[in-house]
């Protein structure tokens, strides 16, 4: 009888612990809390599209302060990718959902890396501008290799300007710096046309100081170059860096545009916090052509001027050594008339990767003796 008894307790209590074994493996699992994640996350597909319509959000860090640009370049390039790979796999449509974001992330590279826009001009031998050559008149070599092909050519005579007047303010150009604010001021006046065109005015010394933002009201121009005031020391490669930067990099634009930086300056630089080929660089990355008016009429070239040359001629712009102060108002307009007498060509290199390195460009007017090209001397290739 104990026997029975036995026997029939330990099948009572062998029951007992399989029905709890069952009823209770499920919430027991490490994997639990993961499981539930996973069928909430289904849910969270209804948010991106709720999300995706923020496209204002660029046009306000494009007016944010100078902060803003370094993490719009650097971390949107990596997050995408690590965020999607960390938080896919566990969703049910984990493998569309990846597949989708390899397909948006692969044209963006793919264009950047295998084309290069380059504006330029054509002068023949007595410097006079040649407006009429078309694509087939022309050679790109990069990196000493023919390009592959030219995808796009435009003879780009009549393009929206986005221009940005800098002006050194520091006490070393104090003797003849109200001519050349008038000198601007005529300048800004025949250039900048109402409803197409847009410019801003930037002075430096020690920081650089915007007195007008980008406008195509000439009289707000003026009173922006009228307002601004000598004295401090120079912080010319700052001044680059942060008009390329902060201003013309994040200035919104709805087609192709031509961006010009006019800079006044006697080419020396004491306070800087980026380097020369730091400010070269980052407006050769913003596209932009720098044309150089050097304050020194000394009657001879020094170390300023030579500076003034070298940022000129490494974005594709030209550096004017006026003899005299009023040569000054002659620089401004044949400026003028460089930039209503410029070509814009798009190329495929033959071999271009990833990897961050400087390429040099030549572009050659084949099949026509004495022209002469000029054009911003090379770009750095897109980092992976």
């Amino acid at each position: 009888m104990r026997a029975r008894n036995a026997f029939f307790l330990g099948g009572m209590a062998l029951l007992t612990t399989l029905a709890f074994a069952q009823g209770t493996d499920p919430n027991d699992l490490p994997s639990a809390p993961s499981a539930v994640q996973q069928q909430s996350k289904p849910q969270t597909p209804a948010t991106p599209p709720q999300t995706a319509p923020t496209p204002q959000e660029p046009v306000s860090q494009e007016k944010a302060p100078p902060e803003s640009p370094p993490p719009q370049t650097s971390a949107p390039a990596e997050q995408p990718v690590t965020g999607s790979q960390k938080s896919e796999p566990p969703k049910a449509n984990g493998k569309a959902s990846s597949t989708d974001t390899s397909e948006e992330t692969a044209p963006t590279i793919f264009r950047t890396v295998n084309e290069v826009n380059v504006v330029f001009t054509v002068t023949d031998k007595h410097g006079r501008y040649v407006k009429d050559l078309k694509k087939n008149d022309f050679k790109v070599i990069d990196d000493t290799r023919p390009a592959d092909e030219i995808r796009s050519f435009h003879n780009e005579t009549d393009l929206p300007l986005q221009v940005g007047l800098l002006v050194d303010a520091s006490n070393s150009v104090r003797d003849r710096f109200k001519f050349e604010q008038e000198s601007a001021i005529e300048f800004l006046n025949q250039t900048v046309r109402p409803k197409y065109d847009k410019a801003f005015v930037v002075g430096f010394d020690a920081t650089p100081e915007v007195t007008q933002d980008f406008t195509d009201n000439t009289e707000f121009l003026s009173r922006g170059v009228r307002a601004l005031r000598p004295g401090g020391g120079t912080a010319l490669y700052d001044a680059i860096y942060y008009a390329c930067r902060d201003k013309l990099m994040k200035a919104p634009q709805s087609g192709p545009v031509r961006r010009a930086i006019i800079l006044l300056s006697d080419g020396d630089d004491n306070q800087s916090h980026v380097s020369r080929e730091e400010a070269i660089d980052m407006a050769q990355r913003a596209d932009v052509i720098i044309y150089t008016i050097s304050t020194n009429i000394i009657g001879s070239r020094n170390k300023g001027d030579k500076i003034l040359e070298r940022i000129a001629n490494a974005t594709g712009g030209r550096p004017f050594f006026p003899f005299q102060i009023t040569d000054v108002a002659n620089a401004f307009a044949e400026i003028q008339d460089e930039l209503r007498s410029q070509y814009a060509l798009s190329y495929k290199p033959a071999d271009l990767k990833p990897d961050g390195r400087y390429h040099s460009i030549e572009i050659l007017a084949q099949n026509h003796k004495n022209l002469r090209v000029r054009s911003r001397r090379g770009y750095y290739a897109p980092a992976q």
